[in-house]
């Protein structure tokens, strides 16, 4: 019998148009810290820190992996800057909601699933800080308490889709993994986690998929079709 449900948040609980959510937030942030460094190789830091933490090895956390590119890669100390980034994604970030549909769909899913009894894991890709990851959630409609656990890059030591980041979960919250749905809409991302037993469920409102293999999964649909599924659940 299933117990737990993890839930992906971009393209998931809250659909957004990945592209322009990237352009939003990389330009905004750019133009926060253009007294500080150059746009471009803002960017280009981020792109590189970023890579890091996917290619984590489980050493450090991924925020420390993080800020290890970033003052290497700038020659400045990031904890002086720490304010100024706080501050961004405290104000400016919040104007990216722009790249982002939100739905009804998203809190109605998991009120259902809270209701039946299971509990309910927010996790996304842990490349974001914690006060991000927050917005993000409001942006869906729904609150941090609506989660047992949220992976963020100050708690998590590997990323997606490095099957050590859902077996991390899985040690964290103590749970067994044949308990457990994966559900994302990231075929690369998301399904790997079925390799530890976890079912995956796929939603195509926002679906990525660069492959033309097909999807083995044991779900694929809508949120409006993964609310019908859910509520025949036991």
């Amino acid at each position: 019998m299933k117990k737990t449900i993890l839930f992906d948040l971009d393209g998931t609980l809250l659909p957004m148009d990945q592209e322009k959510f990237i352009q939003s937030y990389f330009s905004r942030l750019a133009r926060k810290m253009a007294g500080v460094i150059d746009p471009k190789q803002l960017v280009e830091v981020i792109w590189k820190g970023t890579a890091a933490m996917v290619t984590n090895d489980g050493q450090k956390t991924n925020e420390e992996v993080f800020w290890q590119v970033f003052d290497r890669e700038t020659g400045l100390d990031h904890r002086d800057l720490e304010a100024d980034f706080i501050d961004y994604y405290t104000v400016e970030f919040n104007e990216a909601v722009e790249a982002c549909s939100p739905t009804p769909l998203a809190a109605e899913i998991v009120r259902i699933l809270k209701e039946k009894g299971y509990s309910i894991i927010l996790a996304t890709n842990p490349i974001f800080p914690r006060i991000a990851t927050e917005n993000r959630i409001r942006w869906a409609g729904l609150n941090a308490s609506d989660f047992e656990w949220i992976t963020t890059f100050e708690v998590c030591h590997y990323g997606k889709p490095n099957p050590l980041y859902f077996q991390e979960i899985v040690e964290r919250m103590q749970l067994n993994a044949s308990e457990c749905i994966m559900i994302g809409n990231d075929v690369k991302e998301d399904l790997p986690a079925r390799t530890l037993g976890m079912e995956g469920w796929l939603i195509t409102d926002c679906l990525l998929h660069g492959e033309s293999q097909p999807v083995d999964c044991e779900f694929v649909g809508t949120l409006e079709q993964l609310k019908n599924k859910v509520l025949t659940l036991p």
